[in-house]
């Protein structure tokens, strides 16, 4: 899976969490550019990618992310191992 595949499929994971169609991500993208973006729906969209990805993050690289862009990196780790 390349990142462009990533980002379509996590786009489509964030318009459902915050139920918005219009929601479009980028590298820079973080929960101060989405106002429904809190610590709840932080763990769900975390959720939503483990079992949208099929993989599982451990609660240091979460809390480590800063942004979609970063999180999109993960993503692509956990899918190379």
């Amino acid at each position: 899976m390349n990142r462009e595949e990533v980002y379509e499929q996590l786009t489509v994971v964030f318009q459902d969490i915050f139920d918005d169609d219009t929601i479009s991500l980028e590298d820079g993208t973080s929960a101060k550019d989405i106002s429904e973006w809190d610590s709840m729906n932080h763990i769900n969209l975390v959720l939503g990618a483990e079992q949208e990805f099929g993989v599982k993050f451990k609660t240091a690289e979460v809390a480590q992310l800063a942004n979609v862009g970063e999180f999109v990196n993960l993503i692509l780790t956990k899918l190379s191992k």
